[in-house]
């Protein structure tokens, strides 16, 4: 593959002395700025000059090269070009001491194999992967591969008008993938993926039919095991060779946008794998982890630390961070495993951690990482989201840093999830002895910007697919699955489901197959799916469910004194009354006629959403045609509705 001069738009000046009688030639794309920037941590696109890059020096094509490795006392390149050979082709140390190792080899082609031959701290000779490549080999080859990153958007639109589409106040609701298992050619085959482009052709028009927002992909970062989902990461700047080239991806995230339809990545900021490829020991000393592994190492996921506190690893993973929203146009991140940053006990026990410099608990660089990551990605790209997937009562996750917050703009809603599949799993006969577990969630919702999460870790390790996590039999289970739901849908907050659970998956996620879609052959699983296609729908066109879903305006309690019938009552509201929902869940198989209800507005004049109709496998026998209104005090307005209440259903009054 020979490099285009356009596809090279940046231009730089030769830095130092080119000795043309070289291998490599003495040549440098920092400028000092850069490497002070980078060594406080204050460097956000290292990725235009770091790793490698196809560029002309002196009327030659080649390829410049930049790595940091500030214990190595030698590093070279070595691939398939020169037969793997050691200390051929070195690279220069940099005269400042910066520890960065950087030169030019003349006719170095785009699409070679490579890595970074280091002899490191005490002698020690280690091969690896390069830090910054932007496409590596397919698993289980480990070399990183030159590759030219230009692609031709055409996404323009999605582009200028994404800023209200990602808003906090519009609908979000937001499909979670594993590109690997959503579908394969070959379901018994782990080792055979689909390409990008056929994942495209099959992934985009399904998320756009069940009319779902926004896509969420489990890490498509370069990673070496497929059993760690993505979660181990080698390559921050790379997406995974499983599946094609790096433009692959970019098609992919643009044939989503032409479909109006957000795209966020997960992102693994918080650990990395200790493969000899990888960055673990990366010069021989631990360069980008903890060297104290009571802070650097994870005793969870066996795996190493980022020492956060080091200016160098900072701009590293910022400029990671960074570069998927710059390179790839994607809409949101979400950061994983944030709890286990802010916290330097987590997961170890007395005499395993240290306090940090106030006697506390909080990894003050992670901290002052996480602001910085956070104040950059809103600052550079204003109109996407950051989103913690964080655990605890951390205060002010999903709060601006001006206000002492960790500036994210949303958080996952850990504790609404786990209560509400307790109170689910519970025979209806005992839901009304827990209706508090219920409620619970509004008691804190407005301390952050949560989002509702129902995604594959609750369906997986023994913990059983959502619709056998539902009590009763067949009917009861699709029954109460809908209206988990429709509560879910109908509370306060984004939503964000694990693919799959849309249409009953009967068996738990397994990575190595795909989802079950013969169930679609079924009614009930088919019918399911429609039901949590119509709740989508609903979503976007009814302002009342988005519109305030983050402050206190938008929801009310109207009725929670039916605890003995497990039927509860709220409203969720508009910026005008006329778009006003009153959502009425009856958490039993008992039908209820003319269940009276008292309200302060008699506007509620018809049924938009019955969670028990023909339509969704539900009976569709208990319905309400017209809604029957009386009004019982005049001069506090308020109403009595008489309505029919279906078995193990919601419905939705307009």
């Amino acid at each position: 593959m020979k490099p285009k001069q356009e596809t090279n738009p940046i231009r730089y000046e030769d830095k130092e002395f080119v000795d043309t009688t070289k291998n490599v030639w003495n040549y440098s794309l920092l400028t000092d700025d850069d490497v002070t920037n980078f060594q406080r941590g204050t460097h956000y696109s290292l990725y235009e000059k770091f790793g490698s890059h196809s560029i002309q020096v002196n009327d030659q094509w080649g390829m410049y090269f930049c790595v940091w490795a500030p214990n190595a006392t030698a590093v070279s390149v070595k691939g398939n070009f020169n037969d793997w050979k050691d200390h051929e082709f070195e690279l220069y140390p940099r005269w400042d001491k910066s520890g960065i190792w950087e030169g030019f080899i003349p006719g170095f082609n785009l699409g070679e194999v490579y890595k970074y031959h280091i002899v490191g701290y005490q002698g020690l000779v280690t091969d690896k992967g390069d830090p910054f490549a932007n496409f590596w080999e397919k698993r289980p080859q480990t070399a990183s591969i030159t590759w030219d990153m230009y692609y031709q958007w055409k996404d323009e639109t999605w582009m200028k008008e994404r800023k209200k589409k990602n808003a906090l106040d519009a609908p979000w609701s937001v499909y979670e993938v594993h590109l690997a298992s959503w579908m394969r050619p070959d379901r018994n085959n782990e080792e055979v993926y689909n390409t990008y482009e056929q994942i495209t052709e099959r992934l985009v028009p399904y998320v756009k039919e069940m009319g779902f927002t926004h896509v969420e992909f489990m890490p498509v970062m370069e990673h070496p095991f497929d059993g760690s989902w993505g979660y181990q990461c080698t390559g921050f700047f790379a997406a995974t060779s499983r599946f094609g080239d790096p433009q692959g991806l970019m098609n992919m995230i643009e044939a989503f946008h032409r479909e109006g339809i957000g795209v966020i990545l997960d992102w693994v900021p918080s650990h990395f794998p200790y493969d000899s490829h990888g960055l673990f020991m990366f010069d021989g000393t631990h360069t980008y982890e903890y060297a104290d592994m009571r802070k650097g190492f994870h005793p969870d996921w066996n795996s190493y630390i980022f020492n956060y506190k080091r200016g160098e690893v900072k701009s590293f993973l910022i400029s990671s961070a960074r570069y998927w929203f710059d390179k790839f146009h994607i809409d949101g991140i979400r950061v994983d495993a944030v709890s286990s940053m802010l916290k330097l006990n987590y997961s170890r026990s007395h005499g395993q951690w240290e306090p940090n410099e106030f006697g506390g608990d909080g990894n003050l660089e992670a901290i002052a990482f996480i602001k910085d990551l956070n104040e950059t990605i809103f600052r550079d790209f204003p109109d996407v989201q950051t989103i913690a997937e964080e655990a605890t009562d951390w205060p002010g996750v999903s709060r601006p840093t001006f206000q002492d917050g960790l500036g994210f703009g949303m958080k996952w809603m850990m504790g609404w999830m786990h209560d509400t599949l307790d109170y689910f799993k519970f025979d209806p006969l005992f839901r009304p002895h827990h209706q508090g577990k219920f409620t619970f969630s509004m008691m804190y919702y407005y301390d952050e910007n949560f989002m509702l999460p129902f995604s594959h870790d609750e369906v997986v390790h023994g913990k059983s697919p959502m619709l056998y996590k539902m009590p009763g039999d067949d009917w009861q289970k699709f029954a109460n699955l809908r209206l988990l739901y429709t509560y879910m849908w109908t509370h306060p907050g984004a939503k964000l489901l694990f693919m799959g659970c849309e249409f009953g998956q009967t068996s738990e996620w397994n990575y190595k197959s795909e989802l079950d879609w013969f169930l679609l052959e079924h009614d009930s699983h088919k019918k399911l799916k429609d039901c949590v296609s119509e709740l989508n729908n609903l979503l976007k066109d009814e302002p009342a469910l988005y519109i305030n879903q983050f402050n206190m305006h938008g929801f009310e309690w109207v009725d929670l004194n039916h605890r003995s019938e497990s039927v509860i009552v709220y409203k969720r509201k508009g910026k005008e009354n006329e778009d006003d929902l009153l959502i009425i869940l009856n958490m039993t198989p008992v039908i209820r006629l003319d269940w009276e209800i008292y309200v302060y507005d008699h506007r509620y004049s018809m049924e938009i959403f019955n969670s028990d109709a023909k339509e969704f496998w539900g009976t569709g026998e208990t319905y309400n045609p017209d809604i029957r209104s009386a009004c019982v005090d005049e001069e506090n307005k308020i109403y009595k509705l008489t309505v029919n209440l279906p078995p193990l259903a919601g419905i939705i009054l307009k």
